[in-house]
């Protein structure tokens, strides 16, 4: 099993990424850069090239609308050039909060357009012309829609590989099917061992029977917060932020991934509760209204030999990459324990 971790977005990014070198060195694998509405990921995924020598670089995410197809290739062969072949290109729909409140983008059918992007990327990575019609996006553009004048264009840079790991992000389960047929990884948030097979197992099944050869075994990256250490009341305190703010207030009423996902786990009543508190402003009661159960099924927080267990449950459902939001006073000294477990 493989070890990863996502960068904060929060704070200052240089201070973050020399962590991440630190990182590096306990023998972390994997680095993925998040972008969400913040800073860009492929900006500060350059910078983590310059200031590492082995780890990989992962984009975790970017979305798939603000960007055309052409520029997510060329994107994803600039940073694998710089970095040595390093690079990830972790990708996602997001949702309408941002892509339409922030981009100002149309967030429509996002398994065409996820599916659009991803066979351009390639066609692009290997340097071939660029012709494609697709549900969302037709390369060129036709003529009654421009000037006319687009021909078919290669990319004018010879990546430093025709092929780049594709990691989706994906929670319902179209988006699961899709990832299970068409990306090297799948990037499932909130992931619980016990309950992934019952979730997901079909999706995954029908996305992999049409899966090609050469795509490899499916990735699978989980994780969550990982907090060591013997008071487990006030280490569930880490998580129940981060729990509350994606299952109350990433999404409108009915319009929330993550909600439904804590649903399809058995949380229905806690989800609910969740959502109505968060939407209403009282934020502090929406955090102390996540069970403790959640928490422990979806973290690695707790003693030593209960992280472990954890661990080993990660494995055994499926999970080839670990990753982790590592807490605490010497979140470098947490990662190379596992690191050491693994």
């Amino acid at each position: 099993m493989k070890l990863s971790m996502t960068l904060k977005y929060a704070g200052d990014p240089v201070e973050t990424i020399e962590q991440a070198a630190a990182m590096e060195r306990v023998g972390v694998d994997v680095l993925w850069v998040a972008e969400a509405y913040g800073f860009d990921a492929p900006t500060l995924m350059g910078y983590l090239a310059a200031r590492t020598d082995r780890v990989q670089i992962g984009s975790g995410i970017l979305n798939v609308y603000s960007r055309t197809p052409a520029l997510m290739a060329q994107t994803a062969a600039g940073l694998d050039a710089i970095s040595g072949g390093r690079g990830i290109l972790g990708l996602g729909a997001s949702g309408p909060q941002v892509i339409e409140g922030f981009h100002g983008v149309p967030y429509e059918r996002p398994l065409a357009r996820t599916r659009d992007v991803i066979e351009i990327v390639r066609q692009g990575l290997r340097r071939e012309p660029l012709r494609y019609e697709g549900r969302t996006t037709t390369v060129p553009l036709p003529a009654d829609q421009g000037t006319g004048l687009g021909k078919p264009l290669k990319m004018l840079t010879k990546p430093l590989r025709d092929s780049i790991p594709i990691y989706l992000a994906a929670l319902g389960a179209k988006n699961v099917e899709l990832a299970a047929e068409l990306a090297e990884g799948w990037l499932p948030l909130f992931y619980l061992p016990e309950r992934a097979k019952e979730t997901w197992g079909e999706a995954v099944a029908a996305g992999q029977a049409r899966r090609a050869p050469e795509r490899g075994a499916l990735q699978v990256v989980a994780g969550g917060i990982l907090a060591i250490g013997e008071n487990r009341d006030e280490l569930r305190d880490l998580a129940r932020p981060h729990l509350a703010l994606y299952v109350g207030g990433m999404g409108a009423k009915g319009r929330n991934f993550y909600n439904d996902l804590v649903r399809r786990y058995g949380f229905e009543k806690e989800a609910e509760q969740i959502q109505e508190l968060y939407l209403s402003g009282r934020k502090a009661e929406a955090i102390a209204a996540v069970p403790d159960e959640l928490v422990d099924l979806t973290n690695l927080i707790g003693p030593e030999s209960f992280v472990q267990e954890r661990i080993a449950a990660y494995r055994e459902s499926g999970v080839t990459m670990l990753n982790l939001d590592p807490a605490g006073a010497d979140p470098v000294a947490a990662m190379e324990k596992v690191r050491g477990w693994l």
